[in-house]
């Protein structure tokens, strides 16, 4: 799965690159994200891609000190990014717990709020994603927008401060649905045995609030990239 997302990728971004000079992607963390990167790294095509004409964000963080070996950035550092010429103006980490607002989380996600409306097109909120990927999780989260979470029903702010989720840590910053569904493409990421309940929940449910992963899509097409495993109770 990790492989045929990576060269999708980068077939993706090329296109957006030629077509609009400039490509804006959101990364995902966790076990499938990090696993498409690195094999983003092997892939002998990634020279397509222009990293100085691409834009990385995240879709959530985990609210620790930069550097946290468990902030979704450093892995996605560690996985691609310290491999690769990015640039680091265009490489938009969400804020640190040690960062300018400090341990206040929710000033923490408006400052990442208003960095993307800075590099949105006039009239919008945030910027004309290219993709923006997701990993689901065993209880149908995605970014960090968990199941009856009050973020699942956000409809006017883009990012917003989590408290109290379910897995740690339990102080996060996540985009909302309305940044999601800005996204041209929305990729959701599932491989393994304890993905498989949630793939099938989100499929079959139009509730956002209740199974997140099914309030993730993208204006021009929503990709669910499976292993076996993770499509094992699909009936379609």
């Amino acid at each position: 799965m990790a492989k045929a997302a990576a060269t999708g990728l980068i077939q993706r971004v090329a296109d957006a690159q030629a077509e609009f000079d400039v490509a804006h992607i959101v990364l995902t963390g966790g076990r499938n994200g990090n696993a498409l990167l690195y094999e983003l790294s092997l892939t002998p095509t990634l020279n397509a891609i222009d990293f100085d004409r691409l834009h990385i964000w995240w879709g959530d963080e985990r609210f620790l000190p930069a550097g946290h070996a468990d902030r979704n950035e450093t892995q996605a550092r560690e996985a691609l990014l310290n491999t690769v010429p990015v640039v680091e103006e265009l490489v938009h980490a969400m804020p640190a717990s040690d960062g300018p607002d400090g341990d206040d989380v929710a000033a923490a996600a408006a400052r990442y709020a208003a960095e993307l409306a800075a590099a949105a097109p006039e009239g919008a909120l945030v910027p004309a994603f290219t993709l923006a990927m997701f990993g689901v999780g065993p209880d149908t989260h995605v970014a960090s927008l968990f199941p009856d979470f009050p973020a699942t029903a956000e409809t006017e702010r883009t990012v917003l401060a989590v408290r109290d989720a379910p897995k740690p840590p339990p102080t996060r910053i996540t985009l909302t649905f309305p940044a999601i569904r800005a996204a041209h493409e929305v990729w959701l990421l599932a491989a393994g045995e304890d993905k498989a309940d949630a793939v099938a929940s989100a499929r079959a449910s139009a509730d956002a609030v209740k199974t997140p992963a099914a309030g993730a899509f993208g204006t021009g097409a929503t990709l669910w990239l499976l292993d076996r495993a993770a499509a094992a109770n699909l009936t379609e």
